[in-house]
């Protein structure tokens, strides 16, 4: 396992109660290793934004990813992606039968369940390259 990059982070993830945080630590792990094996998406940080934990590349090439279980739905968890750029709405496009879409921010996955591992490598994968991708389309006009 991928130590943790703060005694926040670490803190976080201990509060969780046990079926969640095995889902969120199996997440995380997905989250570094897809980090470690997609070129350009460089040394992941991890924080807490908002409270939950948080992704992003050292080098400013992503989108934050975080990652998440909420005592409201205690059945689920989710992965989050900034909503203000087209991450989900791709997703959504690419994977219409393999998620649970909420808005154009999340992907909610059941506990007990597992998610679509190359599928969620894949948007995982474009969220730690999404301004990359972006600066590099800009710069080639396409």
């Amino acid at each position: 396992m991928t130590p943790f990059g703060s005694s926040e982070v670490a803190s976080k993830f201990e509060r969780y109660p046990p079926n969640a945080r095995r889902a969120l630590l199996a997440l995380r792990e997905l989250i570094f290793s897809v980090a470690s094996n997609t070129p350009g998406a460089s040394e992941i940080e991890e924080t807490l934004k908002w409270g939950e934990p948080a992704y992003l590349t050292k080098n400013g090439a992503g989108s934050t990813i975080r990652i998440d279980w909420k005592p409201k739905n205690p059945e689920q968890y989710a992965i989050y992606f900034n909503c203000k750029t087209t991450l989900v709405e791709t997703f959504r496009t690419l994977f219409p039968e393999d998620f649970t879409f909420v808005g154009n921010r999340a992907l909610v996955f059941s506990l007990g369940t597992r998610p679509p591992r190359d599928a969620l490598s894949f948007c995982i994968a474009a969220s730690l390259t999404y301004h990359a991708k972006k600066r590099h389309h800009a710069q080639s006009g396409v």
